[in-house]
């Protein structure tokens, strides 16, 4: 076992890219003399309006506005960039005008992201407006998000920085943003900013880690770069090689990586926070928002998923009211690096995208590394647990019995479902020797989950309503967007097996619901802890660019873990 101190570590700036800065200034157009401006304009029952500073910038620039919404037929949609080009030799040369839609901090967060990708790669760009709080905060972390490029992984992961380590005009990206406001020294709106920022970096590493070639992402380079991103953002971190995984008895992870050269490692990541305040203890967001999410996707009837089968609250598996936000929050990420699907081999097509079969560990990995930035309260741990599943003389069969950590025996009937066995492993220890009050686990676990729910919402099962409730708030406030499906117990048979203590996938009963199943699977070791899976099968990976959506890996979940864990029991959580 080797400790990492949280104070070693390099710059994590040479690491990844970063997201573009934003600068508040309180100052005119012709004070900073941008290459573009972008004007945002809303939408209301009267139709669309520029707010009064936007008007008068058109004003300066010689436009009359009011005749280029009439013309363009603008309607101020929430994401809409309409650009024009400025007949002038003066700055700015082009103007981009940004539909805000109703102002509500999923427009801004949607303008943000279509100006990262309309703008291109100005010199200059200054953004005239004048939002809350909660807007800034979104508009900023849209615009992070859609600046995003997967370009220069390789170089990054040679130790070449990006020029100046962030978006630029090299890689078609706004690299400097100015937001002129009359709010640019107020400590909220600077807070906001700097909290976009760290969140959107939490992102940013994880669709780097995802995005990066299996070729050069072995379980140990993962685990060594999980190490040094921690070390660097203030984290204690702990690395578990193959010698004392199988030492320890965490057979999940040793069975999956037997069939691959390169062995496989755990990585637990500690952040002990701030306490919480006497009025920020308990469920992050238990206070009922989600019911207003139930439409977007998320559980607002939690109840009534429970009464379909899955575990209620509380009373089943005994798991304590209230020991959520302010006690030990343990995040476990499922890390293949690559997946073959063992001796039961994948399909060649499904195969190519399977460098992505890491992205729940690095979701992980990007919301543990912002905590500090955000200043959580509370004890928070991070499992990511990594392997590769190949094919190989000494890889696990199928009929092969297995002893998970903590003792639990598992009849491999598919050896192409090795992700909940490395999960089984990461869910037992933080239970067992972590002695954690809540367990959530972020996995790509089955493609049944994206043929149900799609590719933009991700599939939520839980023992606890309230710890579901919370996420699918956290969820649709963050921008994200899950479904709660329910642990139906008369599937429960289905993973029986007459030689061990589970199989690990359902064949003794004919019920079908892959993903059910595997979430049952999850659940036998998880104790009786409040406990949460989020199957990200489907929404961790992109075919394209969509608003704040990236081609390739998505870093979904780092947002969603993160409003979670800021949250205060009675707050809905912020955006």
């Amino acid at each position: 076992m080797s400790i990492v101190d949280s104070a070693s570590g390099p710059a994590i700036d040479g690491l990844i890219r970063l997201p573009p800065g934003v600068t508040l200034r309180s100052a005119t157009v012709a004070d900073v003399e941008p290459s573009t401006v972008a004007l945002v304009l809303a939408s209301s029952e009267n139709g669309p309006v520029f707010d009064e500073t936007a008007r008068g910038v058109g004003a300066d620039l010689g436009l009359d506005l009011a005749l280029l919404v009439e013309s363009e037929s603008l309607r101020g949609d929430a994401g809409s960039v309409l650009v024009v080009p400025l007949a002038r030799t003066a700055r700015p040369t082009r103007l981009l005008v940004v539909g805000i839609g109703a102002g509500q901090p999923g427009d801004w967060r949607a303008a943000g992201a279509a100006l990262a990708r309309r703008a291109g790669a100005p010199d200059r760009l200054a953004v005239v407006a004048e939002p809350g709080d909660p807007g800034l905060r979104a508009f900023t972390e849209g615009l992070a998000l859609g600046a995003y490029r997967a370009a220069g992984v390789l170089d990054r992961a040679a130790g070449v920085p990006d020029p100046a380590g962030r978006p630029g005009p090299e890689n078609g990206a706004p690299g400097n943003v100015i937001v002129l406001t009359g709010r640019a020294d107020e400590p909220g709106a600077v807070a906001a900013v700097g909290a976009a920022r760290a969140v959107a970096t939490g992102v940013y590493i994880a669709r780097d880690l995802v995005n990066m070639p299996s070729l050069v992402k072995s379980p140990e380079w993962l685990a060594n770069r999980a190490v040094r991103i921690a070390a660097s953002a203030g984290l204690d971190t702990t690395l578990l090689g193959p010698d004392d995984l199988s030492a320890q008895g965490f057979g999940g992870l040793c069975a999956v990586g037997e069939g691959s050269p390169r062995p496989p490692y755990l990585v637990k990541l500690e952040y002990h926070g701030p306490p919480w305040t006497s009025g920020e203890a308990g469920l992050a967001g238990s206070t009922g928002s989600a019911g207003s999410t139930g439409s977007a996707g998320s559980t607002g009837s939690a109840g009534s998923i429970g009464s379909a089968g899955s575990i209620g609250s509380a009373e089943p598996d005994g798991s304590p009211a209230g020991r959520f936000t302010d006690g030990h929050r343990v995040l476990v990420g499922k890390g293949i690096t690559f997946d073959s699907g063992g001796l039961s081999l994948k399909p060649a097509v499904p195969m190519a995208g399977m460098k992505t079969d890491m992205a729940g560990a690095a979701a992980v990995l990007g919301a543990m590394t912002a905590l500090p930035a955000l200043n959580v309260p509370g004890r928070v741990t991070g499992l990511l647990c990594l392997a590769e599943n190949m094919i190989g003389a000494t890889a696990m069969r199928p009929g092969d019995v297995i002893t998970c950590w903590g003792g639990t025996t598992v009849e491999v009937l598919n050896t192409d479902a090795e992700g909940r066995l490395v999960l089984a492993d990461g869910l037992a220890y933080a239970a067992g020797a972590l002695d954690a009050d809540v367990i959530v686990d972020l996995a790509t676990l089955t493609g049944a989950i994206a043929v149900a729910l799609g590719r933009r919402t991700a599939g939520l099962f839980s023992s606890d309503d309230r710890l579901a409730a919370a996420l699918s708030a956290a969820a649709d406030s963050a921008g994200e967007r899950v479904w709660r499906l329910p642990l139906v117990k008369e599937y429960r048979a289905a993973i029986d097996s007459p030689v061990a203590d589970l199989a690990n996938i359902g064949r003794a009963l004919d019920v079908g619901g892959g993903s059910i199943t595997a979430a049952l699977f999850l659940r036998e070791f998880a104790g009786r802890r409040p406990w949460a899976h989020l199957d990200i099968a489907g929404t961790a990976r992109s075919d394209a660019d969509d608003g704040e959506i990236s081609r390739g890996g998505t870093g979904w979940g780092v947002r969603t873990l993160l409003t979670w864990l800021s949250s205060g029991p009675s707050q809905t959580p912020a955006a």
